[in-house]
């Protein structure tokens, strides 16, 4: 049997769990992930953890933060003015928004703090300084 290299296309599924064992997503009850390994598609941790796999292995990988969604940016943490949002916005603490840069790019941020002024956002991924652990069963070798 040929095992996982960079460059294959793979199917994987998989379900990702936080250290206490929350999990935060899985494939499992859905289609299959598939992606060619080495593409940069995916975090380096989990690309890394299926080359030398064979189909039908199942194998568990923890990844830390660093090569995961990487540590929390305090530069990604910013206070907006309430003169700068949309009037009809009524933010709440744990809301994420969709916020819109100049050159057009949307990116998700979570309202961190509400204050009568401003509101505080985060536009750190969720899983930023967390580490993570997947299990993950390689499916098939394309």
């Amino acid at each position: 049997m040929s095992k996982v290299k960079k460059g294959d296309k793979v199917k994987v599924h998989y379900t990702g769990k936080l250290k206490d064992g929350t999990i935060f997503d899985t494939s499992v009850e859905r289609e299959p992930l598939e992606f060619e390994v080495g593409s940069g598609r995916l975090i380096p941790g989990f690309e890394n953890g299926v080359i030398g796999m064979e189909p039908e292995d199942k194998k568990t990988v923890e990844i830390d933060a660093a090569n995961a969604y990487g540590d929390v940016r305090e530069d990604l943490i910013l206070e907006i003015q309430n003169n700068q949002l949309p009037s009809d916005l009524n933010p709440k603490v744990g809301m994420e928004l969709i916020s819109q840069q100049p050159d057009g790019q949307q990116i998700n941020v979570t309202v961190k703090e509400v204050k009568n002024d401003a509101i505080v956002i985060d536009a750190n991924h969720k899983l930023a300084g967390k580490d993570l652990i997947f299990e993950i069963e390689l499916l098939e070798i394309d």
